[in-house]
């Protein structure tokens, strides 16, 4: 079971070169679910017992189940996010070196390890808009095919290679396309034939690289798998795939999954952004709830924030915690922070800790060395728009932020029946030090 849970994970992130494909495969198992759309711009009717789904840039998606027993009504929400790091194609996106190479100009997206693009076979993948008369359509774009490649430069021309080296992005990290200089709108041409299209119907771009490197299960019991994007892919995925299988009929249960976690998520569509706070607000509004109903909702509500987390690493076990580090196949992981870089505090621990112990999910619990500075995610960073009691968690993988992760085949597998469990409950606020929890039978 866990090894088909893996693959079937396999699958999606072979689907999801980009966020907007990550968000398109969201989308489309919503629909096979009975999930209807509703668009922000225009005027929403739902009804409890009713299931929806809602999306900003095509890059991020907020999909919700509403109860049918709302007297006291919560909040359930798990929220993940759709982008990794990777390099973005500038707008002019062509360069000739010396008539020789046709190079692509890009920018780097967020904190990608630069030496794990070098030398892999690489593609593009992304959006674009096209100009259908007055209207203008996101397409998704996915070149599937090897296109591209960094090449590393040989040892012999930098004998310090192997002493550490400081990647410049506009020099060292830019994609090889063609020997063939002649065509000035080579790129756009090859867009422009993908959507079958003309140049000219194209009016922007959103297209960034992939790695085409294959997924592997290695090791001696095949208790690993290797492929690009796990983080926070793996995250999404199981997180949706529990809250398809999770219900109570009193509560409003919520799946977020946002962009542009990896630059900060201050964007309209990002975890800093008011897109989650509008979706329940208009729930609640559609409800015919009061802004009172609404108040208690969040506050006996619960949200997982889900991103995955450093797994102790064999040639560096220094680097990680003395006592709270994780280990991959070794269940959930609750990251916690005294600089509140995640959200966990004692409630939000306990609570998520009992869900897992319910359906007999292992747990372990991560903090970085006192002595290093890590990173935030999207808990703390959405608490600014709805605040919620929040759980950090993840699951553990090594090699965060290469074009080529490795996380455990059991994890995955853990992460959904925790969620489906999370979901299955309902939480009240009893009294200012209590949350009440009832679980549906």
């Amino acid at each position: 079971m866990q090894k088909q849970v893996a693959q079937d994970l396999v699958s999606f992130i072979k689907a999801s070169p980009s966020s907007f494909h990550a968000i398109e495969q969201m989308r489309q198992q919503l629909e096979n679910e009975g999930f209807k759309e509703l668009v922000e711009g225009k005027n929403w009717k739902i009804q409890e017992g009713g299931k929806y789904y809602v999306i900003r840039n095509y890059s991020s998606i907020i999909a919700f189940k509403i109860g049918n027993e709302l007297t006291n009504y919560s909040f359930n929400i798990v929220a993940s996010h759709s982008d990794s790091p990777t390099f973005k194609v500038k707008e002019n996106a062509q360069l000739e070196v010396r008539g020789n190479y046709l190079q692509l100009n890009t920018e780097g997206y967020g904190g990608m390890l630069c030496s794990s693009w070098l030398d892999r076979p690489l593609s593009l993948a992304g959006r674009a808009i096209v100009k259908n008369g007055d209207t203008y359509e996101s397409r998704l774009v996915n070149i599937d095919r090897d296109l591209l490649m960094i090449p590393n430069l040989a040892i012999h021309m930098n004998r310090s290679a192997n002493e550490g080296y400081a990647y410049n992005k506009q020099k060292d990290m830019l994609p090889l396309l063609s020997t063939n200089t002649e065509n000035k709108h080579a790129y756009k041409e090859l867009i422009a034939k993908e959507l079958h299209v003309k140049v000219e119907d194209i009016y922007g771009m959103d297209m960034f690289l992939y790695n085409r490197m294959q997924p592997t299960f290695w090791g001696l019991e095949e208790e690993f798998v290797s492929c690009p994007q796990l983080d926070d892919l793996q995250c999404a995925y199981a997180t949706l795939q529990g809250f398809i299988k999770g219900y109570h009929p009193q509560s409003v249960q919520v799946f977020a999954c946002m962009d542009n976690e990896e630059v900060g998520s201050q964007t309209k569509q990002g975890a800093g952004s008011t897109f989650l706070k509008d979706v329940l607000q208009r729930i609640n509004r559609g409800l015919g709830k009061s802004e009172e109903a609404y108040h208690q909702a969040i506050a006996s509500g619960f949200m997982v924030s889900a991103d995955n987390a450093h797994a102790k690493h064999p040639n560096h076990p220094e680097k990680t915690d003395e006592t709270n580090y994780v280990c991959m196949n070794q269940g959930i992981v609750i990251k916690s922070h005294a600089g509140q870089k995640y959200t966990t505090e004692a409630m939000s621990s306990a609570v998520f800790k009992g869900i897992c112990e319910r359906v007999h999910v292992p747990v372990q619990f991560f903090a970085n060395r006192s002595d290093v500075v890590g990173g935030s995610t999207l808990g703390n960073i959405s608490s600014n728009q709805v605040s919620i009691t929040c759980v950090d968690i993840g699951l553990a993988q090594l090699g965060m932020h290469s074009s080529y992760e490795t996380v455990g085949i059991y994890d995955t597998w853990y992460l959904i029946q925790a969620i489906e469990a999370f979901f299955n409950t309902h939480f009240e606020q009893t009294a200012s030090n209590q949350l009440k929890e009832m679980v549906r039978k």
